[in-house]
């Protein structure tokens, strides 16, 4: 289940939307969303949108999100199966915030690597007792 963000830029948003960045800054127009100014760009282009409860609304009733085939949701919190200290809800909070290029990235490190090549990575070293 995928969360957005308290904070989207406009390409972030249209990307997850599959929509173009102009339809996002027409919908920021039209709409009247809150959003600020990205530190560092030049000329103010770059906004920061604010997701609040009205946005995720408009952003639930698009077309893009009705026609999903997938278990992605926006609306609802995610059920607590884990402890609030286990390392898979770090993992799961980790996962949900990556940008879509950053999953890409990890998938290619994934198939290449396998994931006994992704622990090593990460220091982590596998003991089988038997």
């Amino acid at each position: 289940m995928m969360k957005l963000a308290n904070k989207m830029t406009t390409e972030e948003l249209a990307d997850f939307l599959g929509v173009a960045r102009q339809t996002v800054n027409r919908w920021i127009r039209e709409q009247g969303w809150q959003t600020e100014a990205l530190p560092g760009i030049k000329g103010g282009r770059a906004r920061l949108i604010h997701i609040t409860k009205e946005v995720r609304n408009f952003v639930m009733k698009t077309p893009s999100m009705r026609q999903r085939h997938s278990p992605y949701s926006i609306a609802e919190p995610v059920p607590s199966y884990v402890s609030e200290n286990s390392p898979l809800r770090e993992i799961v909070k980790v996962l949900q915030n990556m940008t879509p290029e950053e999953q890409k990235l990890l998938a290619l490190l994934l198939a290449r690597e396998g994931i006994c090549g992704f622990l090593q990575r990460l220091g982590i070293t596998q003991t089988i007792d038997e």
